[in-house]
């Protein structure tokens, strides 16, 4: 009898190799990945089948909108990129919004899109599309698994081009043929990510910049830091009697309570930290650079004799306006680690200086005397009233989120961000991300307080991912603040077209319902008087429940927090 060859996936071999599908799984887990947040699709079934037996968990979503916006929010909270998975076409094109906010908000993130069988492309197949015409223009690299056997080695890549230099995003393309096919199951090793750092001329620079300035302010931003990073800074700035401004919508990084903190930077910003923009006869920005927000629309620090410190891992400087001093190529964690050794001397005007600052946030973040010395009467709920009962009784570890609108303006205020990363926001204004966030938070950090504050029009958009927190266990407090508007929209339209309103007014469900139908406390809100009470029984449902609670309030309109 003539031996016919052996079958590629006998018995023999098979226990040698594995699916790419499985592979991408296992190099996932060796990168550090913990969480994966997915809608399913058919297109990508061998790598859900992957991770049915590994240690990754796999969130599922109701949206890929809300999946993509968690991986982001991952991503900031993590130092390892987050994770989202989709299929192709309508899932791809509804996880774009995520991608946005990864590229603008220079968060590490990768996105697995499910794609058509190799074999079938260029024939307007079920769902096709092209990842690199869709997606070349908003991430960091687009890339397609063609050959079965590079599986690990893309994954590699994809972790590594999300991370390094200013970080972002990074698609990466499975064909559902291609991950069902046996490979060599062996790892690509993670591809270390470079720190930068000073050099002896970039520590002398800023020493001598220092030295000479009288009204020197740092600015922080940007997501690369770490814990130790960011107190790090602060107790240098401290024990130098420096200040420091957060960049929007990135508060914490140097502590609400800290001599050093002088207030946020960006839109809506308090008269006080526009002014000292281009007061200041020294700008060190750390982790970000003077772009459109910080600059009020690339016109606020533009003359050229300024002096700005740039310090960043990026060398490219992408979005920056205005002046350059100098530039530091190095992330927060390795600059602050070379600049707590220089030896500079502290000036009796730095701390003239900084106190001044300092008295203008604590004067502007300070709930108003009204609002905490009365007794709630029967008047309209207001959001700073209910503010002011939530941060009395908020530990020191509380978190924030939020996405886009007028209502973030109080967290921007009042919210007592602490240290790095308490604060999780969508610095391109994108909307729906406040839910989808506050669930990646308290999945990340069970047991903290999660704190979401969305508008009534922004709520809707993602607001349905209150399943995913109750199908996981996720605790947050949803405030919704009910203005029945697009507020930030009508406050433009009556700037420039008064007492035309037009397209901006909504007529809203009953929230506090649609929560207890998802499986989590509910209470609607309408007068002060209500509000110590809902708050009170919100947080027990929370701790003694263990189940995500939402106010409803309801509120006047063209009510603001500043």
């Amino acid at each position: 009898m003539t031996q016919t060859t052996a079958d590629p996936a006998s018995p023999a071999e098979t226990t040698a190799r594995k699916s790419a599908g499985h592979v991408i799984v296992d190099t996932l887990v060796a990168h550090g990945v913990e969480r994966t947040y997915v809608v399913p699709g058919e297109s990508y079934l061998d790598v859900l089948d992957g991770l049915h037996d590994s240690p990754i968990a796999t969130v599922v979503c109701r949206h890929e909108g809300g999946a993509a916006y968690m991986a982001e929010a991952d991503g900031k909270m993590n130092p390892v990129p987050g994770v989202a998975m989709v299929t192709r076409g309508p899932g791809a094109a509804n996880a774009h919004v995520g991608l946005h906010t990864s590229w603008q908000d220079s968060t590490p993130m990768v996105l697995f899109v499910g794609l058509i069988p190799f074999e079938h492309r260029d024939k307007e197949a079920f769902q096709e599309f092209d990842p690199h015409a869709w997606f070349d223009s908003g991430a960091k690299r687009v890339m397609v698994l063609d050959h079965a056997e590079r599986a690990s080695e893309i994954v590699a890549e994809a972790m590594f081009a999300a991370a390094s230099g200013r970080p972002g995003p990074v698609v990466v393309g499975l064909p559902e043929d291609i991950i069902r096919t046996q490979i060599d199951p062996t790892l690509h090793p993670p591809i270390p990510v470079a720190h930068g750092g000073m050099t002896v001329n970039d520590w002398k620079a800023l020493r001598d910049a220092l030295s000479a300035a009288e009204k020197p302010l740092f600015v922080t931003g940007g997501n690369d830091w770490t814990h130790a990073g960011a107190a790090g800074l602060t107790t240098w700035l401290e024990e130098h009697h420096l200040p420091a401004a957060a960049e929007w919508r990135t508060e914490g990084t140097v502590g609400f309570n800290s001599p050093s903190y002088v207030g946020p930077i960006g839109y809506g910003r308090p008269q006080a930290t526009f002014e000292m923009l281009e007061e200041t006869d020294l700008l060190v920005f750390v982790g970000t650079v003077p772009g459109d927000v910080i600059t009020n629309g690339f016109l606020v620090r533009q003359d050229w004799a300024k002096k700005n410190f740039l310090v960043t891992i990026d060398p490219s400087l992408r979005g920056r306006s205005g002046p350059v001093s100098y530039q530091i190529v190095a992330r927060p964690d390795v600059f602050v680690r070379d600049l707590v050794r220089i030896d500079l001397p502290a000036k009796q005007v730095w701390k003239e200086w900084t106190a001044r600052l300092r008295a203008k946030q604590v004067e502007f973040s300070a709930p108003a005397p009204m609002v905490t010395d009365r007794t709630p009467g029967q008047a309209p709920a207001r959001m700073d009233t209910l503010m002011a009962h939530l941060v009395a009784g908020l530990p020191a570890d509380a978190m924030v989120t939020f996405g886009a609108g007028e209502h973030t303006n109080f967290a921007h205020r009042y919210f007592p961000t602490r240290g790095y990363a308490s604060m999780i926001s969508a610095r391109n204004g994108s909307m729906g991300y406040s839910v989808p966030s506050a669930v990646a938070a308290s999945l990340r950090y069970p047991g903290r307080r999660v704190v979401t504050i969305a508008g009534d029009g922004e709520f809707l958009m993602n607001g349905q991912e209150l399943a995913t927190a109750a199908q996981y266990g996720a605790t947050p407090l949803v405030i919704v603040m009910d203005n029945q508007e697009y507020g930030t929209i009508r406050t433009h339209q009556e700037r420039d077209y008064p007492h035309r309103v037009s397209g901006t007014q909504l007529k809203n469900p009953d929230f506090a319902l649609m929560a207890q139908a998802f499986g989590g406390f509910g209470v609607r809100v309408e007068h002060e008087a209500e509000i110590p009470a809902a708050l009170e029984a919100a947080l027990r449902a929370i701790d003694e429940e263990g189940r995500f609670a939402l106010i409803h309030l309801l509120v006047e309109q063209r009510v603001k927090a500043y």
